[in-house]
């Protein structure tokens, strides 16, 4: 553990490791030439990837994971909300709540199984038609019969 922990490190900023330094990447390489038995220190220079760097990225990664965990949250309160006030509120937030949980699941199943650019521009293409149904056939459902919150009372009861 002392080899990966600078002391400066500890003494001033805190413990980081030297993984993310740029003095780790460069690595001292011995090699030998065919013709004679000299051996030749080269030092090779490994290059840090820029999105570890970037603080744009790595921002927006944390904001759609949080925004996930947010309606992921909402989703479990909407379910009482709706027993106990149905209404056209929660029919319309359920069906954009559900709407969007569902494209961002989705989402991550084509982003791990999907691969190929041209495959990857159908599967995106069909998962926003898909989403785009979905939600218009809720607010369809909502404005034309019962409402989701009814609809599944009525389910409930019977």
């Amino acid at each position: 553990m002392a080899a990966i922990v600078r002391i400066s490190s500890v003494c001033h900023r805190g413990v980081k490791l030297l993984f993310y330094r740029s003095s780790l990447l460069a690595r001292p390489l011995v090699t030998q030439q065919k013709d004679r038995d000299q051996s030749y220190l080269l030092t090779a220079r490994i290059h840090g990837s820029s999105s570890l760097r970037a603080g744009s990225v790595s921002k927006a990664a944390s904001l759609h994971w949080t925004g996930e965990r947010v309606v992921s949250v909402l989703l479990l309160a909407m379910g009482p909300a709706a027993y106990y006030f149905p209404g056209p509120a929660i029919d319309y937030s359920l069906a954009a709540a559900l709407t969007l949980h569902g494209h961002w699941g989705i989402g991550q199943v084509l982003t791990d199984y999907v691969h190929g650019e041209p495959k990857i521009k159908m599967a995106n293409a069909g998962l926003f038609l898909l989403s785009t149904v979905t939600f218009a056939g809720l607010c369809y459902f909502n404005y034309n019969d019962v409402g989701i919150c009814k609809a599944v009372a009525l389910l409930w009861s019977k």
